[in-house]
């Protein structure tokens, strides 16, 4: 490609559904005036921007944390920036099926630790439940405001070759990557005004503020002006920056775990000016460092006696104990039926096909269609632990094999998606990448979702595994205006 080329001109998205070009018989017209734009940019220009969006990046110290067997790195997330569009009608599908998958998620949640006749019904086997390893017995009867179990969620979505959104994934305890939406807007409004001027793109600013607002409608009812705090593991967190950057944008106080302590089952704040109150909770620890006098005794991260004063009503927690049991990959493949139990409706967004191998009939059919399926273990995320069989070698294929025989209930497996791509500055060269989204809804007395999400890039050439811990990036995802 030569700077007088269109920067667009030479770019082959192959036979995958592009979002920035759409399928074979259905122009993207949403994307015109982008298009247009950047075919008014030099290739060197956009490398240059490129470069100068990077160095900021790497100043700001907009990073997250690879663990190793040897070392602990601190990278940045790469940053691609062409963006990814969608247009109203995608966002509207997007928006009312996040709404309607967390909606039922939660009433799931307050059936299984409550009366459980989802479970005395069949419609979900009650093992797959009641022995998931993020389910907690202690939780059940405990009144959770507003019957908001996952108060922050992020689905994985992932678009097919015919244009076709799909769920992948559910991420119900404590999903990240929010930090990376509203950074890369701001990094976009920086070095790309140009392109951005009066297309008209939903804001993503303000999700810090709704984020704080559904954390404070989970305080007790009688407190007028609750205190917030977000509560974090600590700097050594993969995730820190996010930590960081989500109590400026709310607004309140991070804390760790020797910041607070219970006494007469409410929760207080140590500070200079002496003990004060805290009403509500974001926390980004998991169910099993919470409170070591409730959970795992060895924990050094958590408040003991939290739980206990969460159990009597005296301080709220986002996201609520016992949200496991819903993101689970296998109880994924019943929310479909989850979805028409509770609210009688067909799913807006439809799930991935799934193969359940703790189940004879699943575990058949993955077994004799190993090389043809791709196989998740049920508790790992980040994609470790995947087996893509199209792309194994015999090799990889015997093992997973072996290891499925020895746990089916471990396993699940789908189909390999074509997934859709988007044109991708690599090397000095616009080549298509293959994408998902990360939406994320934010759930207190009602559910938002932020307009957009984060749009995660596979960098690697054919790969399809777009998490940052396996070499993916980001984009910043437009949703424009109707």
């Amino acid at each position: 490609m030569n700077d007088g080329d269109d920067l667009l001109s030479t770019y082959q998205r192959g036979h995958h559904w592009c979002e920035m070009f759409g399928g074979d018989s259905a122009a993207a017209d949403h994307t015109a005036a982008v298009r247009q734009r950047l075919g008014h940019l030099s290739l060197s220009d956009l490398i240059r921007r490129a470069e100068i969006a990077e160095r900021e990046l790497y100043n700001l110290g907009i990073t997250f944390t690879v663990y190793s067997e040897r070392d602990v790195i601190d990278r940045i997330l790469p940053f691609d920036v062409i963006p990814r569009l969608l247009s109203p009608g995608d966002w509207g599908v997007i928006d009312h099926g996040s709404r309607q998958r967390v909606t039922a998620m939660n009433m799931f949640l307050q059936d299984v630790y409550h009366d459980g006749k989802i479970l005395k019904d069949g419609v979900v086997p009650a093992e797959l439940v009641l022995g998931n390893e993020y389910y907690r017995e202690q939780m059940r009867g405990v009144a959770v405001p507003h019957g908001a179990y996952v108060n922050i969620c992020g689905v994985d979505l992932v678009r097919d070759h015919r244009g076709r959104f799909m769920v992948l994934e559910d991420n119900a305890r404590t999903p990240s990557g929010v930090s990376y939406v509203v950074e890369n807007r701001h990094m976009m409004q920086r070095t790309f005004p140009d392109l951005m001027d009066e297309i008209g793109i939903r804001p993503v600013s303000n999700y810090g503020q709704k984020l704080l607002e559904a954390v404070s409608e989970l305080a007790p009812e009688h407190v007028a002006d609750p205190q917030v705090v977000l509560l974090s593991p600590g700097v050594f967190n993969s995730a820190y920056f996010e930590h960081v950057f989500l109590a400026r944008e709310m607004g309140v106080p991070l804390v760790e775990g020797s910041d607070l302590f219970v006494e007469d089952d409410k929760v207080w704040m140590r500070t200079t000016a002496g003990p004060a109150p805290v009403h509500a909770i974001y926390r980004r620890l998991d169910d099993a460092f919470l409170d070591p006098e409730a959970f795992n005794p060895d924990s050094l991260l958590g408040v003991p006696g939290l739980f206990g004063a969460y159990a009597k009503g005296n301080v709220g927690l986002a996201n609520a104990v016992g949200t496991g049991c819903a993101d689970d990959k296998a109880v994924y493949a019943y929310m479909p039926r989850i979805i028409r139990y509770y609210l009688d409706e067909e799913p807006i967004l439809d799930n991935v096909e799934t193969h359940i191998c703790g189940e004879p009939e699943g575990l058949a059919y993955t077994l004799g269609h190993l090389a043809e399926l791709v196989v998740k273990p049920v508790g790992e995320s980040g994609g470790y632990g995947i087996v893509i069989g199209p792309r194994a070698t015999a090799e990889e294929l015997a093992e997973v094999r072996a290891k499925i025989k020895a746990d089916p209930s471990n396993f699940i497996s789908q189909p390999m998606i074509d997934l859709s791509v988007c044109p991708t500055l690599i090397d000095g060269m616009i080549e298509p990448r293959h994408v998902d989204l990360r939406p994320f809804v934010v759930t207190g007395k009602d559910s938002w979702v932020l307009p957009g999400g984060l749009t995660r890039v596979a960098l690697r050439r054919g790969s399809l595994i777009v998490n940052s811990s396996q070499g993916g990036g980001s984009k910043d995802t437009w949703v424009l205006e109707a």
